[in-house]
């Protein structure tokens, strides 16, 4: 029998905490880590925009108030779903992710210093063993989100992408941290439930074989880009909700992701 989201969601606090799981829940402030939609939205320079198509926004000749809109965009851009999939022949598509993947023990490795302005970062083996000797090893399960402060560049494309322009040539000018692979594959080995990070792609921008998508999507770990906020989280006991659109046989698509924090 299928467990109903809010039982998982318990199983999962509880698997994170000696602490009641409504101490967290239920008693918790919740952070968004989403960047909205909207026409300013930051895709890859190749990818369609969202669109936002207003259908109604009146009152109707019976006297009461109608909204409804129609909306289109590309799977990949804004806060989002990479399903493994996406680089992975065979891999889990985004509907076949099961949720305890996308829930749970939030880490979150702070890399800004390390970042500073090289826009071509990429984040290291040496980092993520950096905040397991402060911390501890990273527990199974847990997903891991790389705070580079690129995101406090949104939604400033130029700044964000390196680039302003569109179609290939923007992709061939972006600029932007990432995750080095050698990183990626020790996630692999403590056998994390996904990975995060502030930036439009896990792979640095001017990456042009995208081996960390590569390492992680062939161990089915998912990825979620443009992670907004990660500034407000501790570096670990935040709890994590992260909920993409369930598309069925898709390779991502746009993802609500929020932390809960003990205040």
């Amino acid at each position: 029998m299928t467990r109903s989201l809010p039982a998982l969601l318990l199983t999962a606090a509880l698997a994170c905490t000696k602490t009641d799981p409504l101490d967290i829940l239920g008693n918790a402030e919740w952070i968004d880590l989403s960047h909205d939609f909207s026409p300013e939205t930051i895709y890859w320079p190749t990818a369609k925009p969202f669109k936002l198509e207003v259908v109604s926004a009146q009152r109707t000749p019976a006297g009461y108030y109608y909204a409804a809109n129609n909306f289109s965009a590309a799977e990949h851009g804004g806060t989002h779903l990479d399903a493994p999939i996406h680089f992975g022949e065979g891999q889990w598509t985004a509907d076949q992710i099961q949720i305890e993947r996308l829930v749970g023990r939030g880490i979150v490795v702070d890399v800004e210093a390390q970042v500073g302005s090289a826009a071509d970062y990429r984040v290291t083996r040496g980092d993520v063993e950096g905040w397991e000797r402060a911390h501890g090893s990273i527990p199974s399960g847990s997903i891991v989100l790389f705070r580079t402060g690129w995101g406090r560049r949104w939604p400033d494309r130029g700044q964000y992408l390196g680039t302003g322009r569109t179609g290939p040539e923007g992709a061939a000018e972006l600029h932007f941290p990432g995750i080095d692979s050698a990183a990626a594959a020790l996630l692999v080995e403590r056998s994390i439930g996904a990975v995060g990070i502030d930036t439009p792609s896990i792979d640095h921008g001017q990456s042009r074989t995208f081996p960390t998508h590569q390492v992680l999507f062939g161990a089915n770990i998912a990825a979620f880009e443009n992670v907004a906020n990660l500034d407000q989280l501790p570096a670990k006991g935040a709890f994590i909700v992260a909920l993409p659109m369930k598309i069925k046989g898709g390779s991502g698509g746009p993802l609500r992701i929020v932390a809960a924090v003990r205040r």
